[in-house]
């Protein structure tokens, strides 16, 4: 039996990778299964974008929440839906109080609150590791963020290989849509990810100063949980700033705002205050810990 899953981040690339699979590709699959990952610390934007591609496409998305195991045991999963999702970071502290602050150097968030909830449904129904194909929505201008393990691991890449997407054409096809995802390029679908660059960092706290109180109160709640008792305080952002120090550095200013890239995309040279960890839109899981 082949079969499909296909990851929905919330962002615009990856639902036209959704709909563009299940016009074009539905009848390569015995089945085919669109999950989402919420964390609790989505736009509600992007939980409202979800909804609409899943009435306007008819995707069935299964929406999904991160369940925290006691022990060593990863993340499980529990089925919600647009209505009961729940928006105050619930999923995310729960991920925090076992395992920590997450940060460049601890990345635990993606793994524990979106692939291992994905994969433990996935288990659920039947589906084993290695027994299907994942699609993933990555561009053909964004080719530097393939993984090498993705025949290893059976990852797929449609908007590469099956048609060839840029952020110009998918902007051109949302731009013939009825809507589109509500959020300018600097926001993304989590409100604070901490792979934003300074800029969009700065400019948000501008913005949206409350987005920043949910990783200002985990610094406050959990800075000392560790595996190892003798490791220091942790604080989410790069450089070694906690959410303090970059509200003093909003606050002081004397920063360009970010760009709203999310429907003008060009190419512009990387200054030390655009540097990220690659969060763009929204969270693209690489899969690459899959067993």
């Amino acid at each position: 039996m082949s079969r499909l899953f296909i990851s929905f981040s919330g962002g615009e690339t990856s639902a036209f990778m959704a709909q563009w699979l299940l016009q074009h590709r539905a009848n390569h699959y015995d089945d085919i299964v669109c999950l989402f990952a919420n964390t609790g610390q989505e736009n509600e934007e992007t939980l409202r974008f979800v909804q609409q591609c899943d009435e306007a496409f008819g995707l069935d998305v299964i929406w999904l929440e991160a369940e925290v195991k006691q022990g060593r045991a990863r993340s499980g999963h529990r089925v919600v839906s647009y209505g009961t999702a729940r928006r105050k970071g619930e999923p995310f502290e729960a991920v925090i109080q076992k395992y920590g602050i997450s940060n460049q150097n601890w990345p635990h968030c993606t793994r524990e609150l979106k692939l291992n909830p994905m994969l433990s449904y996935l288990a659920s129904i039947g589906w084993e590791p290695g027994s299907f194909d994942t699609a993933i929505g990555i561009r053909a201008d964004e080719m530097d963020r393939i993984s090498p393990l993705c025949r290893e691991k059976r990852l797929t890449y449609p908007l590469i290989s099956d048609i060839e997407m840029t952020k110009p054409r998918i902007n051109a096809w949302w731009s013939n849509q009825p809507f589109r995802l509500q959020l300018k390029g600097y926001e993304g679908n989590c409100k604070w990810c901490w792979k934003k660059s300074l800029r969009k960092h700065l400019t948000l706290l501008t913005e949206h100063p409350e987005w920043y109180d949910f990783p200002e109160r985990m610094e406050a709640l959990y800075a000392s949980v560790n595996p190892k008792p003798d490791l220091p305080d942790r604080v989410f952002f790069r450089e070694g700033r906690s959410t303090r120090d970059l509200r003093a550095l909003a606050c002081a200013g004397g920063f360009t705002p970010a760009h709203d890239e999310a429907q003008v995309y060009e190419d512009q040279l990387a200054l030390d205050l655009d540097t990220s960890n690659g969060c763009s839109e929204s969270c693209e899981i690489d899969f690459e810990e899959v067993a």
